[in-house]
């Protein structure tokens, strides 16, 4: 390649970096927009427990939650788009590439580790002392188990996918995945309504107490990471129907699935820990 050919390959205008998983050294915007919209969830969740006080308006803490989660989903789409979907033929499929976005999954893995854990050392802080802080709503029912046993179950029909596609299976791949995908969105509905009967029927919100913004921390982060891996695995099943996998060229496919077990075993623990933990001693 010549020297002006390589400035040309390296001067593309923000945010569109057509080559990104491979250079590594572009810019772009697209994990600065997600970033925004991560920490916007937070400040959001912040200034709605600053409108019960009446120290900010009563409206702005839940439109900044909401807006920031629709910021946050973009940047992550955009992320997702450039580095795995745009070009995705046209790219060399060496080793060292897959490498390197499988060491970048398992970075942020680390990252996301380190954020539930502050949430569980503050849940530990409030299990330590007087016991219950509050009076607690019946936490481990047929719901959360139900939820738990279709969670692990989409773990298994992933792996399933996963291996189908290393064995050139197209078909038990696509069905897999649709598997998963179903799993994860009935999840997510279950979680919803159990806010629903614990917040409508019952008045157990967070702001009840420091319980209360304990559960709601924890099993609202969880179910965010659970959406966006329902958002990340739609885009492989899209790509799956188009045939955009192989045995040798299933890199997204194997971070994807890194990403999903990874939600799957926080939410055992969660269960184990939030639920039942709760219920003892109550």
């Amino acid at each position: 390649m010549s020297t002006e050919e390589a400035h040309d390959d390296h001067g593309h205008h923000l945010p569109a970096v057509q080559d990104w998983p491979r250079g590594f050294g572009e810019a772009s915007w697209w994990p600065f927009v997600t970033a925004v919209g991560g920490a916007g969830i937070y400040v959001g969740a912040g200034l709605y427990i600053m409108g019960q006080d009446q120290i900010v308006g009563d409206m702005l803490g839940p439109a900044v939650f909401i807006g920031s989660i629709f910021v946050f989903l973009a940047g992550l789409y955009g992320w997702l788009y450039h580095a795995f979907v745009s070009h995705f033929w046209s790219r060399d499929a060496n080793q060292k590439s897959a490498s390197k976005l499988r060491w970048g999954m398992i970075a942020f893995l680390g990252s996301e580790l380190a954020t539930f854990g502050a949430l569980f050392i503050y849940y530990f802080f409030i299990r330590a002392g007087t016991w219950p802080p509050q009076e607690l709503p019946h936490l481990l029912g047929s719901l959360v188990l139900i939820n738990t046993g279709l969670l692990i179950a989409s773990s298994f029909t992933l792996h399933w996918a996963h291996v189908a596609i290393r064995n050139e299976n197209r078909r038990n791949f696509i069905l897999g995945l649709a598997a998963t995908l179903v799993l994860g969105v009935i999840f997510i509905g279950g979680q919803v309504y159990e806010y629903y009967v614990f917040i409508i029927e019952e008045g157990f919100d967070i702001t009840s107490g420091i319980f209360g913004s304990a559960f709601y921390g924890l099993t609202g982060l969880h179910g965010l990471h659970v959406s966006m891996g329902a958002v990340i695995l739609g885009i492989v099943f899209v790509r799956a129907l188009r045939g955009q996998y192989s045995a040798e060229r299933h890199v997204s496919v194997s971070t994807a699935s890194m990403y999903w077990h990874f939600v799957d075993v926080v939410w055992i623990f969660l269960v184990v820990v939030l639920y039942a933990g709760a219920e003892i001693g109550a």
